[in-house]
């Protein structure tokens, strides 16, 4: 018989709590919509308070409830662990799980790239022992904590993912998880409001060298200015354990040789301290690449076969809405009446969006099948957000970057997206709105068959929406299936 992942004697031990009664969870849980029967219910408290859920989720089975005090409708029998305060207990429990894991730890952070590098991490690790990994981006103050609070007494490998939004927030987070490997995916232009420059975010993201463990390891990329790399690399140094770059540049121990885009993946030829390694990623983009490398780099750090580790990184697909692609049947008796669809409008900053275009201009359409002969390249941009007092400027540099040239026409969403729409040469601007659910409305008129459509931009300024409408034009399907 399995053993529980806490009893209410080893949670009242961890979080200096009272438990009203014996009781044993198999899991943690924040939410009622996702609680599963056994789990430990955390009230915190959010846009609502969480003990206001309490009583739903013990008739939901969750196992106990971790809660400041009795909730209104909760009998004094039921299963409690009280607390002077919730999220500090949740906080507790993480740090107590982590104490008693045997699991090695690699945190990632980065200003793009942290989900999908620690989904990459999960299927290379998953093929060399039992992985632990939020099944989100729960990187945050209470993501942290409860990832960690989640982890299996029996796990091999656990990846902890951690982001911020304003300087001091990585460093804490960062001590908690303790992780043997630290990973940098890059330093880039997102949450700018909240620093004076680059190099203050890069002075962030640094903070998690600082809770690496005794004989750990340091990854960074190596391709960032040469000022962000001495700021990275300081802190690192400064930790005494082992530090290591990964990029295209010389100097770095983990090296891109050769990065080939296709339309459905990307072929990398890279230098491993251990030799040279081939490995493909099941869908394209540059910045994959340097990520896949990375996360060979913290296989090889951890002593693992590096060339299983490359073979399994092709398993690995991004989420919805971080560079997804799909094909979207228009007409079910003519296979050709179809379009694809690239999915990444989730996130977005300058070095992001760089990226995302890059893979669009290297796509290939398809033509003789649409009403327009020729089968083009589309972007439909929104707004980037939190990029402070410059957000303009970015926004109009867009219009320098290379991969532009590719791209037949660039659909723009928002009032800051309206400034790249401005100076758009004419042949290239397509149509502007002020909002995404305008934009939608017009998805018909956007695309044809043969297209390749790019959807991009920060998670508000909701041009997942016209996703969601391109998605009703047709049925989808995958580009892996």
């Amino acid at each position: 018989m399995t053993a529980p992942l806490w009893t209410s004697a080893d949670a009242a031990v961890a979080t200096k709590g009272r438990a009203t009664t014996e009781w044993a969870a198999n899991g943690v849980s924040i939410d009622t919509r996702t609680l599963k029967p056994g789990d430990l219910f955390v009230a915190l408290k959010a846009a609502r308070d969480g003990h206001d859920f309490v009583a739903q989720a013990l008739a939901n089975g969750a196992a106990a409830a971790l809660v400041t005090h009795v909730p209104e409708g909760v009998p004094e029998t039921a299963p409690l662990l009280i607390v002077e305060d919730v999220q500090t207990a949740l906080e507790a429990l993480g740090i107590a799980g982590r104490a008693r894991a045997k699991a090695r730890v690699v945190a990632v952070t980065g200003s793009v790239g942290k989900t999908s590098t620690k989904e990459m991490l999960r299927a290379v690790l998953s093929g060399q022992g039992k992985t632990h990994a939020a099944e989100a981006s729960y990187n945050n103050h209470w993501g942290v904590p409860l990832t960690l609070a989640r982890l299996p007494l029996d796990a091999d490998f656990a990846v902890i993912e951690i982001g911020m939004n304003h300087p001091g927030e990585i460093e804490p987070l960062a001590r908690m998880a303790r992780p043997h490997v630290a990973m940098i995916t890059t330093v880039a232009a997102a949450h700018l409001e909240a620093f004076e420059n680059l190099n203050g975010i890069a002075i962030e993201k640094a903070a998690i060298f600082e809770g690496v463990e005794e004989d750990g390891t340091c990854l960074f990329n190596g391709d960032l200015d040469l000022k962000l790399i001495r700021t990275i690399e300081g802190a690192a140094w400064a930790t005494g354990q082992k530090v290591q770059r990964f990029g295209a540049s010389e100097e770095c121990q983990y090296r891109l040789l050769d990065v080939r885009l296709t339309d459905e993946a990307t072929i990398v030829q890279a230098e491993l301290l251990s030799g040279p390694q081939i490995f493909k990623l099941s869908i394209p983009g540059r910045h994959f690449a340097a990520n896949g490398l990375g996360v060979l780099a913290a296989a090889d750090a951890f002593g693992l076969d590096t060339t299983l580790a490359a073979r399994d990184l092709a398993l690995w697909l991004p989420p919805a809405g971080r560079g997804t692609r799909e094909r979207i049947q228009l007409d079910l008796v003519q296979d050709d009446q179809a379009f694809h669809l690239i999915d990444d409008a989730f996130n977005a900053n300058p070095t992001s969006m760089g990226a995302s275009l890059e893979v669009l201009a290297a796509a290939h359409p398809e033509d003789g099948v649409g009403r327009v002969a020729k089968g083009r390249r589309i972007a439909v941009l929104g707004d980037m957000l939190e990029l402070g007092p410059e957000e303009i400027a970015l926004h109009r540099g867009l219009a320098n970057l290379p991969f532009l040239d590719g791209i037949d026409k660039i659909h723009c969403v928002g009032p800051r997206m309206q400034r790249l729409w401005e100076i758009l040469p004419k042949e290239k601007r397509g149509d502007w709105s002020e909002t995404a659910p305008e934009m939608a409305a017009r998805a018909h008129r956007l695309i044809d068959a043969g297209d390749v459509v790019l959807v991009k931009g920060s998670k508000g300024s909701k041009v997942s929406l016209v996703v969601d409408a391109l998605r009703k034009l047709g049925q989808s399907a995958p580009q892996a299936e």
